[in-house]
Order: structure tokens, then C-alpha cells, then sequence
């Protein structure tokens, strides 16, 4: 080990220097973005889960494996900011990918530069530096997909079982965070492709029968740490949330085309803007010429990034880039395979286009930590992320407001917003998770006339606050008694309107029946 570290110390500080840079892309300005959705329900689980043991499986109500949210509790421990708190757990995940990708990569051809370039590539793509900084289990399943793959891989190389049992505890890790792990299980085969055959018909019969017996030790033990969940009372709900994400089987011949060809049309959109551009060629470059030399190596990360994608264009009900994140690194070391080529025309070009790339990658990512309205997000991620109701904008400041109010007067205030479950009021509920005297609660979605126990809270004096978004709200807020305290305008629609948060006090008028108040 000392002499491979001696005789490559130069690759590996430059491997130090690419995970340095990969960790400060990821964790600058890391909660610019407002907080989305899912976000704000994977971090309310986790302190939910932490102020109560027996909530361990929370996220199982809703068919979500809990891993994220259980590594989520520690750092809300030594974290003032929840949100931060989360998304640091991505961020680790992220670094955690670029690691694997090199590792993942010298296992398979034996080349620093490739290794190096394919996490250069991965670290600075805004595909994976965007989604790594937000509190999403996507990250976490990406790393654990790149280890599981390294492993597997030395388990087929070297047939041996500790390696086997590794691979086991990294699929077991995935399956805790995310469905689509399955496709880890399913592709492990793939890795026989990687393991040295020999000649012997005999000797060839038992070498089958060892990687076979270590296959299923693999796939056992991440079953078997999947089982865990069992343990919850709503495990059922796994199978069922996943029927909402996904198509039947037969539907591949039933109708194979939709939505197939509109999702494989989205698939290369978001490796074009997110990629961006040049990955593609990147990729086409290091499939064309890494095709000759290193067939079974390329199968291999064709078939791990490749079937997924397939089967998520086919087979997807709800679709949208991250899903696909966990398919990027096998792309990314593909991508970096054309750096092999030794002719002197072909090397030349092939370093223009990186440098193109890593110039478009650093622009599209000083503007997700700056301007990220103006960076160039897919439709489906720009509405989610930046314009509609699942976007936070406003949140914190409503938060840090209700805090000022509550410590400078010390009494109970109740806020109600819109939502059950979700960006509201879940978000909301993160920030203030450490008062107990803020009530905050849902009390629907869309909203006409002000809720009934608003205007209760507020006759026995509370003070009450009202939370929802301009287009959720149906009513007029001068005769309802409510008194605008604040507007927090998001990201402009491609048809120039923009949703806002929109923060109003309940007033005492509001508690006026309305026929006094028309006879007034």
C-alpha cells in the first residue's frame, strides 16, 4: 500500500484536490435554493423521528424507506438549521459518489486519468451538484449504487466472500433509501462479465457455482437489512405508494410508446442542460471508442445505467430528473473512456470539449449558487423547485418573524396554512420545531372563506396568523379580516405571472360574525 501510494502520489492529490472541489460546489451558499417539498417532509420526519423513538418507521405511512431521514436526526443534533442539516447529508452522499466514481473506475480499467476525469466530470456537472444539495434521498441511493457496484465487481474479480458481504451491507443500504435499488439486485449478474473465466470446463462449472453462492450472499444480506422494515407497522405501504410511481408490467406491451418515447425525449433534455451540452458527446466519444478495448467493462455500465433509464422511460407514472441521478455515474465513467485514446488528432479534441465543459459547468453552477432563477433548469425542475406551491420562498422569513413575535411577547401564537402534508405546513414546522407555544397546522388547500379555528384562536386572544399561496387563496382578505403582513413573490412563470407566499395577521375584525359586520 505505501509503495501504491508512493509511486501515484501525484493522481491521488489531484483526487484530493477534485473531492475538494466537489465539496465546495456542493456546500457554498448551500441554503439559497428555498426549500422544496419533499424537503421540507424528510427533514419534519427527522425531527419528528428524533423527539419520539417510537416513530423510528414515520416515513413508512407514506411508503418512504427511512435511511435518509434516520442519518438526517445526528446532524439535526449539532446543526442550529434544519434545512442545512439535511442537505449536508446529501452533500456527504454527493462526495461520497465522487469518491466511488474514481474508485469505481480504476477497478475497471486500471487508469488514473480516467478516474480522474470521470470525477472531475461528475463534480463539476450541475446535474449532480444541484441535486446534491438538496434533502433528497436521490444522493443517498447514487452512492450507495457506486459502491455496491465496486464491490460486486471485486466479489466477481476476486471471488471472495468478505467482498460478497460488503456489497451486501452497501445494497442493503440502498434498499433503506430508495425503491429503485432494486435495479442494484437485478444487475448484479452483470458483474460476472468482470470476473477471469477459465478455460477448464470442470474448473469452469465450479467457478459459475461461486459466483452464483456469492451473488445471492450479496443480494441476501441487502434483503435481509431491508426486512428491517418489517419491523414498522406500515411496511405494506412500500407496495403500494410504489404502484402510484409506476406502470404495471404488461404495459410494455400494451402500450409501449407512451410514455416512453416522452420520457426518453426528457432523458437526453435534462443531460443536455444539466449534463450540460458536451457530456453528450463526452459520452458518445467514450462509447465509440472504448467499444473495441474494453467491451465487457462498457456492458457493464451500459447495462447499469441503461436498464434503469429503460425502464424508468417505459414504465415511469411520475418522472422527473433526479430520479435518474442514481443512473449518472456509470454515464459519467463512459463519458471519460474516450481520454484513452492514444492517437494525437482525437486527444486533442477530446480535451477542447472537456474544457468546454468544465467552462459551461462552472457558469450554470455560479448561477445555482447566485441567480439560480436565471440558471437553465429543465421545465418540470424550474416549476417544481422555483415558481409553483412547492416551492419555499418566504418560508424562513415567516418563520424568523413568527420567532421574533413569540420571543418578544411570550405568549402562544397559532399559525395555520395551507396544506396537510408537504412544503406547508411541514416547512414551516422545521423552523419552529423548538417552540412549542407556535402552533403550526394545515387547515386545507384551497381556501374561500378563513378557517373556523383561526377565527376561534383568535378570540381567545392568541395571535393568529394565516400562511398560503396567492393562488390557493380564493377569498378577500379585507373582509375576512385578515391584514397582509408580508409578500414573497417566487420565480416568474414562462407566461410572466408569478405565485406568492402570502403572510396575513388575523385581525379582530375576523371575528365579527359577518352579518354585524354588514350591518355596521
Amino acid at each position: 500500500m505505501k509503495k501504491f501510494i508512493f509511486e501515484n502520489k501525484a493522481s491521488i492529490l489531484l483526487g484530493v484536490l477534485i473531492l475538494a472541489i466537489a465539496s465546495f460546489l456542493r456546500l457554498s451558499s448551500l441554503t439559497y435554493l428555498p426549500i422544496f417539498g419533499d424537503e421540507a417532509i424528510y427533514v419534519r420526519w427527522a425531527q419528528v423521528m428524533r423527539a419520539e423513538p417510537t416513530l423510528r418507521f414515520l416515513p413508512l405511512s407514506d411508503g418512504k424507506q427511512p435511511l435518509f431521514m434516520w442519518v438526517v436526526i445526528p446532524f439535526l443534533k449539532i446543526v442550529s438549521d434544519p434545512l442545512y442539516a439535511g442537505r449536508v447529508v446529501s452533500v456527504l452522499s454527493g462526495i461520497a459518489t465522487a469518491g466511488g466514481v474514481i474508485g469505481l473506475s480504476y477497478l475497471l480499467f486500471k487508469s488514473f486519468k480516467v478516474s480522474l476525469i470521470a470525477a472531475l466530470i461528475y463534480s463539476l456537472s450541475p446535474f449532480s451538484v444541484f441535486f446534491d444539495r438538496m434533502a433528497l434521498a436521490d444522493s443517498m441511493l447514487s452512492a450507495f449504487g457506486v459502491w455496491s457496484l465496486f464491490f460486486i465487481l471485486l466479489t466477481a474479480k476476486s471471488l471472495r466472500l468478505d467482498f460478497a458481504m460488503i456489497a451486501g451491507f452497501f445494497l442493503g443500504g440502498g434498499l433503506l433509501t430508495k425503491s429503485p435499488a432494486l435495479f442494484y439486485a437485478l444487475l448484479a449478474p452483470a458483474a460476472w462479465l468482470f470476473s477471469a473465466f477459465p478455460k477448464k470446463r470442470k474448473d469452469l462449472a465450479v467457478h459459475l457455482i461461486k459466483l452464483m453462492v456469492l451473488t445471492a450472499v450479496t443480494i441476501g444480506i441487502g434483503y435481509g437489512m431491508y426486512n428491517i422494515l418489517r419491523l414498522g407497522p406500515n411496511f405494506h405501504m412500500v407496495g403500494i405508494r410504489n404502484q402510484d410511481y409506476v406502470f404495471a408490467i404488461p404495459h410494455i406491451w400494451e402500450n409501449p410508446k407512451d410514455p416512453f418515447i416522452f420520457h426518453v425525449k426528457e432523458i437526453f433534455q435534462w443531460l443536455w442542460m444539466l449534463g450540460p451540452s458536451v457530456f453528450i458527446l463526452l459520452l458518445l466519444s467514450g462509447l465509440a471508442l472504448a467499444f473495441k478495448k474494453y467491451p465487457r467493462q462498457l456492458l457493464i455500465l451500459v447495462a447499469w445505467a441503461g436498464v434503469p433509464l429503460f425502464a424508468g422511460a417505459m414504465y415511469a407514472k411520475v418522472f422527473t430528473a433526479r430520479y435518474i441521478l442514481f443512473s449518472l455515474p456509470p454515464l459519467i465513467i463512459i463519458a471519460a473512456l474516450g481520454f484513452l485514446e492514444t492517437k494525437d488528432k482525437i486527444k486533442k479534441v477530446l480535451i477542447g470539449i472537456l474544457v468546454v465543459f468544465v467552462i459551461h459547468s462552472l457558469y450554470i453552477n455560479w448561477q445555482l449558487h447566485k441567480d439560480i432563477q436565471k440558471a437553465p433548469l429543465p421545465r418540470s425542475e424550474r416549476s417544481g423547485y422555483l415558481e409553483e406551491w412547492t416551492s419555499g420562498y418566504g418560508i424562513r422569513q415567516v418563520a424568523v418573524q413568527l420567532r421574533e413575535k413569540y420571543i418578544s411577547q411570550g405568549s402562544q401564537i397559532v399559525a395555520g396554512t395551507e396544506g396537510y402534508f408537504g412544503t406547508l405546513p411541514d416547512g414551516l414546522q422545521i423552523y419552529l420545531n423548538d417552540l412549542p407555544d407556535v402552533k403550526v397546522f394545515g387547515v386545507g388547500i384551497i381556501i374561500k372563506d378563513l378557517p373556523q379555528e383561526l377565527i376561534d384562536s383568535k378570540k381567545t386572544g392568541n395571535p393568529t396568523y394565516f400562511i398560503i399561496n396567492s393562488t390557493r387563496y380564493k377569498g378577500d382578505a379585507d373582509e375576512a379580516g385578515l391584514r397582509l403582513v408580508g409578500q414573497y413573490p417566487k420565480a416568474l412563470r414562462p407566461d410572466t405571472t408569478r405565485e406568492a407566499l402570502l403572510f396575513f395577521e388575523v385581525t379582530e375584525a375576523a371575528t365579527v360574525p359577518k352579518e354585524i359586520s354588514e350591518q355596521e
